[in-house]
């Protein structure tokens, strides 16, 4: 299969970092699989913070990763490495990367690979990946979320933070989220939080306090950092888990360990790229196991915000730094 694909492939390359309308269309390589991994002809690939980071040159690719922005896709398996699984040859997939998602074609370990069920549009499916695998690993495996427990999700119209409603309200957790705006928490309630917080209008420790009596929240899925940290902890019960995963606001914070100590908090985190490929393998299989019935049932699907044309991946990456968007933004590539 190998010998009749191109061996040239569109890609969005960074011609300058900074600005979006830095992105541009360029000629790259086809890649070779290699042991264990499959090719993908990319269909649609997802947006994320991270690939607007890494455009600024605030988040390079890790040792060995593609240098090409995108970390989740969707398509069609167009050819297998040695030790791929021969099931897998043409057979519609989405899949976590490293790097390489913004382009007509991707290698991938095949381990990191999920079936896309008849039920699920592609561009979906391209917008589960990054968000799910995320939000799995630091809710549920780092936050040990347990059913009957509330969780307070920073970021609430995000993909990550419409992600969080979904597993919350799936695996009985009661979601408070914040937003930015009124119209942002209307939209987090009606994907399914129980609460939304308008930031800018309330204080959300105390808001945390009245919705839970004054409890407060077993576990904080945390994108900001910084200053947040902090007020962050004042919003957790008694053996409260605090869940980084970002620092948009800085990477220090003051904390009070005295507190920390009195009701017992567990502070924890984890960055998902860098990982190892056997880490993500197991990931990918306990999602498999434990989450991805659910998406064969129809039950989780992601929220999605807009699909752009592949050409105007410079409209996309504005519409995320805006903070316009509700849930995905999506690259189609195959018709890009």
């Amino acid at each position: 299969m190998i010998d009749i694909l191109p061996r040239e492939m569109t890609v969005i390359g960074v011609a300058e970092s900074g600005d979006p309308a830095g992105l541009r269309q360029k000629s790259y390589p086809v890649p070779v699989p290699g042991s264990g991994e499959v090719l993908i002809r990319t269909a649609y690939a997802g947006v994320n913070r991270a690939d607007v980071m890494q455009r600024k040159g605030l988040y390079p690719p890790p040792p060995g990763a593609s240098p090409i922005l995108g970390l989740e896709v969707s398509g069609e398996v167009v050819a297998l490495g040695e030790a791929a699984p021969p099931e897998l040859m043409g057979q519609k997939v989405c899949a976590l990367l490293a790097g390489g998602g913004y382009a007509q074609y991707c290698a991938v370990q095949a381990s990191h690979c999920l079936p896309v069920p008849g039920s699920l549009s592609l561009a979906e499916a391209a917008a589960l990946p990054e968000a799910l695998f995320t939000v799995w690993h630091n809710v549920f495996e780092r936050g040990w979320a347990c059913e009957g427990e509330t969780l307070l999700v920073h970021g609430g119209t995000s993909g990550i933070g419409t992600m969080a409603i979904a597993l919350g309200r799936l695996f009985g957790l009661e979601v408070i989220v914040t937003c930015g705006t009124d119209g942002k928490c209307a939209s987090a309630l009606e994907i399914g939080a129980a609460h939304a917080i308008n930031y800018r209008q309330a204080d959300f420790v105390e808001d945390v306090k009245r919705i839970t009596g004054g409890m407060g929240v077993q576990i904080v899925l945390d994108m900001v950092g910084g200053e947040y940290v902090p007020r962050n902890l004042k919003c957790l019960a008694e053996d409260g888990r605090h869940v980084s995963i970002a620092a948009q606001s800085g990477t220090k914070a003051q904390i009070n360990m005295g507190a920390i100590m009195a009701r017992r908090y567990t502070l924890t985190g984890s960055t998902l790229r860098p990982r190892s490929d056997e880490f993500k393998a197991l990931l990918a299989q306990e999602i498999a196991d434990n989450a991805w019935p659910l998406v064969e049932s129809g039950q989780l699907r992601p929220a999605m915000d807009r699909v752009f044309p592949m050409a105007e991946a410079p409209s996309a990456h504005a519409r995320m730094e805006a903070g316009e968007h509700i849930g995905k933004i999506v690259l189609e590539i195959a018709g890009g």
